[in-house]
């Protein structure tokens, strides 16, 4: 698995907790710890790039209360993670708008990506007030005119526009839980060729097995990009 670049957008925290009598930002306390496992379990597979999509663009529109949750379950998780990701040479790296990020965020986004900049191990971007349309129209406005643009040159400028400091290149293998089967605005340049696979579970019930389960799903695949191989004897 390795040189494999795997995105996953965990849906389903809050329909976890609700099936349990239980507020949605318990969900979200549950999620975090299914992160840490799945985060884990991608460093021992040997998985290069794991994109976690951990709060959307159209997720600013979601009740006050539970935006300002995730906002400060995102930071915590950054405060108390990085010494881990750092003892296991994980680099870690938010990509998606800061503008809209209060200062303290982005303070603790700063300090992750500086002590993990060294690391070399898996690469683990978090996707944070993210919209591919957005970086995707923002890339082709920065391109302008430009007569020799061509795909590598597109993926650089989308970079930019990411906030991406390592070049995370195409998506192999897309995950979604929640029993749902849409991309959500996530990645969708990158996963032009993904392999797709979605999960009935919540994402506080995948954990390692359900991304291991993922991982074999990808193995037992045909990856063509379109082409098609050669016949015997032709």
């Amino acid at each position: 698995m390795h040189n494999l670049h795997v995105a996953i957008i965990m849906d389903g925290n809050g329909r976890w907790a609700q099936r349990r009598g239980l507020p949605r930002t318990a969900g979200h306390l549950e999620g975090a710890k299914a992160v840490n496992e799945v985060v884990e379990a991608a460093a021992r597979a040997g998985v290069r790039a794991l994109t976690l999509y951990a709060f959307s663009a159209d997720n600013w529109g979601r009740p006050s209360a539970e935006v300002a949750a995730l906002m400060r379950l995102l930071r915590r998780y950054l405060m108390t993670e990085t010494g881990r990701c750092i003892e296991q040479s994980i680099r870690i790296n938010i990509i998606g708008r800061r503008d809209r990020l209060s200062v303290a965020l982005l303070h603790a986004i700063e300090r992750s990506e500086q002590l993990t900049a060294a690391c070399t191990g898996l690469h683990l971007r978090i996707a944070v007030d993210y919209s591919a349309q957005y970086s995707i129209m923002e890339a082709a406005r920065r391109a302008g005119a430009d007569p020799d643009l061509d795909a590598p040159r597109f993926q650089e400028l989308l970079d930019e526009v990411d906030h991406s400091a390592v070049p995370a290149g195409a998506v192999d293998l897309l995950i979604r839980t929640g029993a749902e089967k849409r991309l959500s605005d996530f990645l969708l340049w990158q996963c032009a060729y993904a392999e797709l696979f979605f999960a009935d579970c919540m994402w506080p019930d995948f954990g390692e097995s359900g991304f291991r389960a993922a991982l074999d799903y990808y193995s037992g695949r045909q990856r063509r990009f379109g082409k098609v191989a050669a016949e015997a004897g032709s």
